[in-house]
């Protein structure tokens, strides 16, 4: 800590803090050729007031640096029991999920015991963080022009600032950096054999994991559901040997228009038996059935954001980590919006009633509101019988 370092935006917007964490990203010698190296991504805002390592640990912000609008982060430490990475196997690389981490001011007192500090957290994973930035200014910047790549660059010598040289050099890395649209990272998350939770459970679901959070896999347990966990390159007649009544499609990072052999493999399960995707689930059912999917100005990420069932008008709260969305002008016949952000009117949910699709692009298991949206596994179950 306090140890001067940037956050470099690819517009050339600069914010100067503090280091925590891991060590920055060096200017002379970035390492950026692994498919999510540590330091630099896509910079997204996150709303939330608290739950730090819940989204910390959620392989959905794979690939993206955080920002927190919450001005004070850290005051409660970091336990794993919180965590929300999903099935533990060799693909899980490291347990802090998102390439950076940025705050206004970070918490440095005393913690609970048995916990550990964020800054502790973050180093456990070689995930760098900078805080003493303005993350006001930040935040309107990305609303203003859009989320965008981004690195947190290390001063040389520490100095102050960086040099006009080094601001240069980072500034090129991080244009070079690809995009998100068009980056496929659930390689990168997501189990990498085929599991089986509750054996003795009913009914049977099967988990297409592309990166799922603990939190919807406790929530389908919880519900006495067998569940068999299959990877993200499970081939389509996977589920022919897996003998369930149900899919389910989970969450997970990265552009949905370049998972075909997902598509694929949703297509296969459609008709032949109930469907409910969350979030990245969501798009690749969208697209599954013949809908587009488009790259969102700055996305929804945090855990206040209204959603509306277009059915009865209610509204309730919610938990949003995603950076895509659903082109509502090219659902099929028969597909219809079940539920729609109360903010920006985009979809959030949509159900076809005759083919037995269910989704939602929110996560019902996360508890802001707290218990808001776990009725929609109930509803899926009753479709599942």
């Amino acid at each position: 800590m306090n140890r001067p370092c940037t956050l470099i935006l690819e517009d050339g917007s600069e914010f100067v803090g503090w280091s925590f964490g891991s060590d920055p990203i060096r200017v002379e010698s970035p390492d950026t050729s692994s498919i999510d190296p540590v330091g630099i991504g896509e910079v997204v805002f996150n709303t939330a007031m608290c739950g730090y390592h819940e989204a910390l640990t959620d392989p959905s912000y794979c690939g993206q640096i955080v920002a927190m609008t919450y001005p004070h982060i850290g005051n409660y430490g970091c336990d794993p029991a919180w965590g929300e990475t999903g099935p533990e196997d060799g693909r899980r690389r490291r347990q802090v999920k998102p390439a950076g981490y940025a705050t206004r001011a970070l918490y440095d007192g005393p913690i609970p015991p048995g916990r550990i500090t964020l800054d502790e957290f973050l180093k456990s994973s070689g995930v760098p963080g900078i805080a003493g930035i303005d993350t006001r200014r930040l935040t309107l910047l990305l609303r203003e022009s859009g989320s965008q790549n981004g690195a947190i660059v290390s001063h040389a010598d520490d100095s102050e600032r960086l040099s006009e040289n080094d601001r240069k050099s980072a500034l090129s890395v991080v244009k070079q950096f690809p995009s998100m649209l068009g980056r496929n990272l659930i390689s990168v998350v997501g189990s990498g054999e085929p599991a089986v939770f509750n054996p003795e459970g009913a009914p049977a679901i099967a988990l297409f994991d592309c990166g799922v959070k603990a939190n919807i896999l406790r929530q389908l347990v919880g519900r006495g559901c067998r569940v068999v966990v299959l990877p993200s390159d499970s081939p389509p007649d996977a589920l022919d040997g897996a003998n369930v009544d149900a899919l389910f499609i989970s969450s997970g990072p990265g552009d949905p228009a370049v998972l075909e052999s997902q598509v694929q493999f949703v297509k296969a399960a459609i008709g032949r038996m109930p469907v409910l995707g969350i979030c990245l689930g969501h798009q690749l059912i969208a697209r599954a059935v013949g809908a587009r999917t488009y790259k969102m100005k700055f996305g929804h990420h945090g855990v206040n954001h209204p959603v509306r069932e277009e059915g009865t008008g209610r509204v309730f709260v919610t938990s949003q980590n995603h950076g895509f969305g659903v082109d509502e002008q090219t659902l099929p016949a028969g597909c219809r919006v079940w539920f729609r952000n109360a903010n920006d009117q985009s979809i959030e949910g949509v159900r076809d009633d005759d083919r037995r699709l269910m989704t939602a692009q929110f996560h019902p298991e996360s508890a802001p509101g707290p218990d808001d949206a776990l009725w929609i596994f109930d509803e899926f179950l009753k479709v599942v019988g």
